[in-house]
């Protein structure tokens, strides 16, 4: 555990989800084949590739720039301009783009949360109040985390995604504890790090990669805390 910065008193800490809580590496890549079969089992679609959608999906944000802060509705209005490329009717739209998401958020929440996530969790939540602050789309409660996160706040449904300031003002507000106050924690220097920083939190860097900060090209500014692996926590009981 490296300290960069002084810090005030810890009253609460959030967490990012993905690679800070658990490893998410090829979970959203599975996701997407998984989705992407679903997809080529309308006649339509069949000869869809992965290649394919992803450009389609960047050209949706090309025509709508603010649509990245929520990953669902940019990944619903990907298959809604893919379908609109095909003759299935419209009145099927909704129908495909359920059965769509539906398995993509099924294969999505498929991830193994260690046991030392949940021993820790479990010891940091009787000294403080905890929260989520995740730009992505996991349900805490899907992966077992629920019980010990206060709420959970998620970019595009409570405002613009990190490092933007609505999400981390939300959650200062829904905890009623001052951001000078509150540790966010994880691993993306630019969402995470940057954007509680620049919105007054205390920040804690998860390197998962152990890469020097120094040499980091995403590195803006340095954390309060700098940790290599989640269980580093556990020195703040």
């Amino acid at each position: 555990m490296h300290f960069y910065r002084t810090m005030n008193t810890i009253k609460a800490l959030t967490f990012d989800l993905d690679d800070t809580l658990y490893d998410n590496s090829m979970i959203v890549e599975k996701a997407e084949e998984e989705m992407l079969k679903t997809l080529q089992s309308y006649e339509q679609l069949h000869t869809l590739t992965i290649s394919e959608y992803l450009s389609e999906k960047h050209t949706v944000l090309v025509s709508e720039p603010e649509i990245y802060h929520d990953v669902n509705v940019w990944r619903s209005q990907t298959i809604k301009s893919l379908l609109n490329k095909t003759d299935i009717p419209v009145q099927k739209f909704a129908d495909v783009i359920d059965e769509s998401m539906t398995c993509f958020n099924f294969w999505r929440h498929k991830m193994q949360v260690p046991e030392s996530t949940h021993m820790l969790l479990t010891k940091l939540a009787t000294k403080y109040p905890l929260a989520v602050i995740t730009n992505g789309n996991v349900d805490v409660h899907q992966i077992g985390l629920g019980d010990y996160f206060q709420f959970s706040l998620r970019g595009g449904e409570h405002g613009r995604s990190k490092p933007f300031p609505e999400i981390f003002e939300l959650a200062s507000d829904k905890l009623s504890i001052s951001p000078h106050h509150i540790l966010h924690v994880g691993d993306n220097l630019l969402t995470d790090v940057n954007g509680a920083i620049n919105n007054g939190f205390l920040a804690c860097f998860i390197n998962i990669y152990k890469h020097d900060i120094f040499q980091i090209d995403d590195t803006r500014c340095l954390p309060h805390i700098e940790i290599t692996q989640l269980l580093e926590l556990d020195n703040l009981l």
